[in-house]
């Protein structure tokens, strides 16, 4: 982990707070070529009805846009989860050199917490892979983001129950 690592995770959590802003899952991501920041994305699957609109998505498409290219060699990702099986692909077909990750998904990880798409041998493509980088950070906003969703239904819920004789 490198002063860089902090700086550009510290981006990627921007962008997560963007994401909460908009409604959505507090997850950023920076694609970095060079040490500057070519491509940012956040979550934003339900306010553009894309499934696919994670974080770690818009940002290889901006980044590809800013290139003009879709292969992402010599870049890095920064995200502020660990990515998806989705993401992991999407991550693989870019030919990310470097993926670094904030907090573990130990529901939809595929980095390892739930199975480790990156250490799949028969895949054709390979990359450096640092987990953890302001882990609390991260999963904190999430952690927070849930907890406040899950009472406001829970509010809801009682406000329809109590509306009920």
């Amino acid at each position: 982990m490198s002063s860089g690592d902090i700086d550009f995770m510290r981006a990627a959590l921007e962008l997560a707070v963007q994401a909460e802003a908009a409604g959505e899952v507090p997850v950023g991501a920076v694609v970095v070529k060079n040490g500057a920041i070519i491509g940012r994305g956040y979550n934003c699957p339900i306010s553009t009805a894309d499934p696919t609109a994670h974080a770690e998505v818009m940002a290889l498409r901006d980044a590809a846009r800013s290139l003009g290219n879709y292969r992402l060699a010599d870049c890095t990702l920064y995200v502020t989860l660990e990515p998806c099986s989705m993401c992991v692909g999407a991550i693989f077909h870019a030919r990310i050199a470097r993926l670094v990750y904030g907090a573990a998904d130990p529901k939809t990880g595929a980095c390892g917490s739930v199975i480790d798409l990156t250490a799949e041998l028969r895949l054709n493509h390979h990359m450096e892979m640092t987990g953890g980088i302001l882990a609390e950070e991260g999963g904190g906003k999430l952690k927070q983001f849930f907890e406040k969703r899950r009472k406001t239904r829970v509010t809801a819920a009682r406000g329809i129950n109590e509306n009920c004789h």
